[in-house]
């Protein structure tokens, strides 16, 4: 991403996001755009974060952890937040397994009982 600038529209368009969820971001303290008058934008520092953002999303996480996440970048740097990262990543695998599993034993149930249904038909 370059140095400029996106507006409120375009950064909705760059991350594939509804204009209430950027605005949610914003409420919750995740993104601080600039300001000029009632216009906002978006500079290399909030493309930034709207990437961690989008990515921790992706892979489950709750938008609080997220923004203690980004937190712990500002108050105690790069390394601090990499070895957080480390720490959750490991919490969140174990808990997209489980919901595999869980998955994974849904749809054999689901084709199981298909498959009863299919043979009644005859």
């Amino acid at each position: 991403m370059s140095d400029k600038r996106l507006s409120f529209k375009e950064m909705c368009t760059e991350f594939d996001v509804t204009p209430r969820t950027l605005r949610y971001y914003e409420y919750i303290e995740l993104l601080q755009p600039d300001r000029e008058g009632r216009s906002r934008f978006y500079g290399p520092r909030e493309c930034a974060r709207m990437t961690l953002i989008m990515r921790g999303r992706r892979y489950g996480f709750p938008l609080e952890d997220i923004r203690q996440w980004l937190l712990i970048y500002e108050d105690q740097g790069n390394q601090a937040q990499m070895a957080a990262f480390v720490e959750v990543a490991d919490q969140q695998m174990v808990e997209l397994r489980s919901q595999r599993q869980q998955l994974d034993d849904a749809i054999d149930a689901l084709q199981q009982m298909r498959d009863q249904t299919a043979k009644s038909l005859g």
